[in-house]
């Protein structure tokens, strides 16, 4: 039977994973990641981003065998926004080297709890990774581990409680954007881990990869594409405007 190698999906699950998709083609899915999808499968075994979209694909194109889609980069569970799979070996192994070589332009949104020090700036510091903790910290150059980490953020917009940043990101380090703000006394909403003061309710932080650019891997055409914020930004407008927020 078609797609019999996957679980069948609810009418519900799959209307909203439809929903989600910002991009398809015979090589790539681009899609808007949920907050608490897992990209990569971990310890928890929980059904990763990439077997929902398998199992998706398999019952809409009744598509018979299996279904093949990689994973050339990830985006942490509580964190939104878009992610592209592949859908053949060859656009896998292209967008794998494009994420190595930073040819893949990513943009985030972080709403923020405190105001950041400078309206508009470029951080860099150096970070060491603790794999026990899962966790990274900024320490100094030379220390053991200590990778340099480089972005820029520019203050869009704010209300009494909450500030939104966008964020270029210019190195791909671990929890790099949570670490870096921290850092500067600007703790992302929900953000636990990075000394934010509570949680969302859906568990997850108040990042969000908004948009992200690249050359498309086969056909070589650019592609710049935008996610847009979840239901859960109260107020948080397309532009970034945030009138109104909880």
């Amino acid at each position: 039977m078609a797609g019999s190698e996957y679980r069948n999906l609810q009418p519900g699950e799959r209307k909203d994973l439809e929903a989600r998709i910002l991009y398809e083609d015979n090589h790539i899915l681009v899609v808007n990641k949920a907050v608490g999808d897992i990209v990569q499968g971990d310890k928890t075994r929980d059904e990763t981003l990439a077997d929902k979209y398998k199992a998706f694909i398999a019952a809409r194109d009744s598509k018979p065998g299996k279904v093949f889609l990689g994973v050339p980069h990830r985006l942490d569970r509580p964190v939104s926004g878009a992610v592209i799979l592949a859908k053949t070996s060859k656009a896998l192994e292209r967008l794998a080297a494009m994420f190595r070589d930073g040819s893949v332009h990513k943009t985030y949104w972080a709403l923020c709890c405190e105001a950041p020090p400078s309206e508009e700036t470029e951080l860099c510091d150096w970070l060491s990774r603790n794999e026990r903790l899962n966790k990274s910290f900024v320490t100094k150059e030379g220390a053991p581990g200590a990778k340099p980490a480089r972005l820029k953020y520019r203050l869009l917009g704010a209300t009494g409680r909450y500030f939104l940043l966008e964020v270029d990101l210019l190195t791909g380090r671990h929890h790099q954007i949570r670490c870096q703000l921290a850092h500067e006394g600007c703790h992302i909403k929900g953000d636990l881990k990075y000394g934010a003061p509570r949680s969302n309710p859906d568990g997850g932080i108040c990042l969000h990869a908004r948009r992200i650019s690249f050359i498309h891997p086969v056909k070589k055409t650019p592609l710049d594409l935008t996610a847009p914020v979840p239901p859960s930004w109260k107020g948080v407008g397309e532009e970034g405007v945030i009138p109104s927020l909880p």
